[in-house]
């Protein structure tokens, strides 16, 4: 199987998990390495040197992440990219002893969604649409969604509760407007957290 092969065949997350990974990361306190080869080192450092164990993460060959290592490969596919980018982040926030999560309390929690809504409510007739919505999420469903994320939650299992916590700050504004209104995730078009 080529390198390429292999790249396609790389996991991809959902975008409610994505966006929960880039919040994160704009939390760093030192900046991860953004050339290929300090990628590939610092990720080998993780790996405890096995090229094994990182060519499998990264979903390409041990000859390629030894290329990468030694220099000899520079600028990596598309795919390759992504995924560097994403593994280094995700070790760099594990190795920093803060996060989104400490002194989550204090910060503002906001998301950022476009999306397909499909409402139910008694007496509506609102059809479906797509809408691009920025709002403040209350601190207590932002430490859910951590929370789930934490647990290893599946996309579709994230999709309920940030709807839900969509619903109640955006189109209920707290409770203060449409009650029993509930909007649902039918399909997500872009999503960005910031904690």
């Amino acid at each position: 199987m080529s390198d390429h092969e292999q790249q396609q065949l790389a996991p991809r997350r959902g975008r409610v998990l994505d966006a929960l990974a880039r919040a994160e990361r704009k939390v760093f306190i030192r900046p991860a390495p953004k050339s290929a080869k300090a990628q590939v080192k610092f990720l080998l450092t993780q790996a405890k040197g096995s090229t094994k164990a990182l060519a499998e993460r990264l979903g390409v060959s041990r000859r390629t992440v030894e290329r990468y290592r030694a220099g000899t490969l520079t600028t990596p596919h598309k795919r390759l990219r992504a995924a560097l980018a994403e593994e280094t982040e995700s070790a760099s926030t594990a190795d920093q002893s803060t996060g989104p999560r400490a002194g989550s309390h204090l910060r503002r929690h906001d998301v950022d969604v476009t999306e397909h809504f499909g409402f139910t409510c008694k007496g509506s007739s609102d059809d479906g649409r797509e809408r691009t919505i920025t709002t403040a999420i209350s601190p207590t469903y932002a430490q859910q969604i951590l929370e789930l994320q934490e647990a290893g939650a599946t996309e579709e299992d994230l999709h309920p509760i940030v709807a839900k916590a969509v619903t109640e700050s955006y189109f209920t504004e707290w409770g203060t407007c449409a009650a029993g209104l509930r909007a649902d995730f039918t399909d997500v078009k872009a999503i960005e957290f910031r904690f």
